[in-house]
C-alpha cells in the first residue's frame, strides 16, 4: 500500500479543520476556512469565539506505526 503524507491544520477555537499536501497548503486552506466560517457567523449574527491564550496549550507529537497488521507497534516521539 502506498502511503501519502498529508498535513492537517486545526482551529480549536472555531472547531474547524482542513488539510493540504504541504504545510504551506494546509495553512492556506485553514486560513481560507477560518475566514469563511467567521463570515458565516457574522452573517447569522452569532458571536465569534475568541482564544483565551492564558488557558490554552498547543502541542503536537510524531507518531509512527511499525510491524505487521497482526502486531503493529505504535511509536510516539
Amino acid at each position: 500500500m502506498d502511503r501519502k503524507t498529508v498535513y492537517n491544520a486545526y482551529c480549536p477555537t472555531l472547531g474547524v479543520a482542513d488539510w493540504g499536501n504541504s504545510v504551506e497548503e494546509s495553512i492556506k486552506n485553514i486560513q481560507s476556512l477560518i475566514k469563511f466560517h467567521i463570515e458565516c457567523l457574522l452573517e447569522d449574527k452569532i458571536e465569534v469565539p475568541v482564544d483565551n491564550l492564558d488557558k490554552e496549550i498547543v502541542a503536537s507529537t510524531r507518531i509512527s506505526i511499525k510491524g505487521s497488521n497482526e502486531k503493529p507497534q505504535v511509536m510516539l516521539g
